[in-house]
């Protein structure tokens, strides 16, 4: 029985074949409409979430299958004090496979150890987010034409986006990729993403914080929001909030063919006059999330 914990767990070739899995989802979506007939997949998500939860309600009801489930852990048994292993032994008598995200790291590894079905990580505190890459990465290769020689920007708050983490996992494996890491001094990416992950596989990669004088080399920019709760002086907070804004006028010296990617959910950091510049991909982000996570349930319950 395989799971999706991290984004290693699949191979570069695996990846390849999800993406094509979802490509022919999007060119022929009646073939797979009851692929998933009678199979039930369960959400437990013990922290708040609107686009994955539903993205992966939306998926498993695409392919006809049920869903059932909890949006927060006030209304499980986990607010008795019930554990992560107990609650996953119960909810595996119920379902076909569970997509979870949880505030603790490691949370979906230790229900994977319990559970008698497959189990898909939807987010585990700062650590990864392997469904939000495979929705990146089909974007990407749907924009771009390709997934590797690329340059792609990571910019706004590094250190605890976990999109960012997981992302940067998986281009570490095609070829060429050059990547630019844009934040505060106080927001850079954690060392151990530079040396298990960058060094490791002698990535390309250079800081900065300023994306203005970067943005000509990008092919792909990856936005992400700047967190106020991560800050200790507010005045700090405000000062570099405003400059990881971006703006049609910071996208004037951009390629035309840039892809502006961004997780969601936006606060200020993409003004929204930029939201109809046709290098904006980040609602499209969100649909090819869905099909990505159509794509992932097939190759987790082994159906063809």
């Amino acid at each position: 029985m395989k799971n999706l914990l991290s984004i290693t767990d699949f191979s570069v070739q695996e990846i390849d074949q999800l993406l094509s899995v979802a490509q022919d989802i999007i060119a022929n979506p009646e073939k797979y409409n009851e692929k998933c007939k009678h199979k039930i997949l369960a959400t437990l998500f013990f922290e708040p979430s609107t686009r994955t939860r539903l993205s992966f309600e939306s998926a498993m009801l695409s392919l006809g299958g049920s869903v059932l489930g909890f949006s927060d852990a006030n209304s499980s048994s986990a607010s008795k004090g019930e554990s992560v292993s107990d609650t996953i032994r119960v909810v595996s008598c119920y379902s076909d496979i569970i997509a979870m995200r949880h505030p603790k790291e490691g949370a979906p590894f230790v229900a994977s150890m319990v559970s008698s079905v497959p189990i898909i990580n939807a987010g585990d505190g700062g650590h990864n987010h392997p469904t939000q890459t495979l929705a990146d990465l089909l974007t990407i290769k749907t924009e771009k034409g390709r997934l590797d020689n690329l340059t792609v920007g990571f910019c706004g708050d590094l250190k605890f986006g976990r999109t960012v983490h997981s992302l940067i996992e998986a281009l570490a494996r095609y070829k060429g990729i050059k990547v630019v890491l844009i934040s505060p001094k106080e927001l850079t990416i954690p060392d151990y993403v530079k040396s298990d992950v960058m060094d490791k596989n002698n990535m390309d990669y250079v800081e900065t914080t300023d994306l203005e004088q970067v943005m000509p080399q990008l092919d792909v920019l990856y936005m992400t929001r700047v967190q106020q709760e991560r800050f200790f002086n507010e005045d700090d907070y405000l000062r570099l909030r405003d400059s990881y804004i971006l703006t049609l006028d910071k996208l004037s010296n951009a390629k035309p063919d840039l892809s502006i990617l961004h997780p969601l959910p936006r606060v200020n950091e993409i003004a929204v006059d930029v939201d109809n510049d046709s290098r904006a991909c980040y609602f499209k982000q969100v649909a090819n999330g869905r099909y990505m996570r159509m794509a992932l349930i097939l190759k987790l319950l082994g159906i063809e």
